[in-house]
């Protein structure tokens, strides 16, 4: 098993935010923002935690935290992973978005747990894989660079290359009895959903 100190956490901030009309991260919901209630879960999980983000200088409050900007631009999703990866000081880093708000210690305590020579481990619920949710090893770099350059930025096509451990849904179910661990939140409706 993989030590927790050996693992980076990484945050992925670099949505265009287009649907809700503001930056999801700083978002508040009962009084705290999500990147401060992200962040402080992180620290109880991570020695080393990544925000990967167009837009850095919003993120200069957090000097306990390294904060990146892709290297491919405009890659989505796919080149946020590439970005935290390549910076992160660890072989394994888990990788959420910024937008989370029920992200599970125990869960993610769990994933860490199931580290042996994998390449990637990623939850798949019956819809389909949660992949930022999922602890990906810098060994995934060189194909997802390949993917970035030919354009095909469908993360999920990186898991057949990959050795890729899938999390079924009976085993998450112990720790998303709300059904909310994977809930994101884009729009306003969204958030007020959440709230109530």
């Amino acid at each position: 098993m993989i030590m927790n100190k050996t693992i980076t956490g990484i945050i992925l901030a670099g949505g265009k935010n287009s649907r809700m009309g503001s930056n999801k991260a700083f978002l508040e919901i009962d009084g705290t923002r999500l990147i401060d209630h992200i962040l402080s879960l992180y620290r109880e999980i991570f020695s080393e935690t990544i925000i990967v983000t167009n837009d850095p200088l919003i993120y200069a409050e957090f000097c306990d935290t390294v904060v990146v900007t892709d290297i491919y631009k405009g890659k989505g999703s796919l080149g946020g992973i590439y970005t935290g990866l390549f910076y992160a000081s660890n072989d394994y880093s888990f990788i959420a978005a910024c937008d989370m708000p029920s992200l599970n210690k125990d869960f993610i305590r769990f994933m860490i747990g199931l580290i042996d020579h994998q390449d990637i481990i990623v939850p798949e619920l019956r819809e389909g894989f949660q992949a930022l949710h999922a602890i990906y090893s810098r060994r995934c770099l060189p194909a997802i660079k390949k993917m970035i350059l030919s354009d095909k930025l469908k993360i999920a096509g990186l898991f057949k290359d990959m050795r890729s451990l899938r999390i079924a849904d009976e085993k998450i179910q112990p720790f998303n009895t709300d059904g909310r661990l994977f809930q994101n939140i884009n729009t306003p409706d969204d958030l007020k959903a959440f709230q109530k």
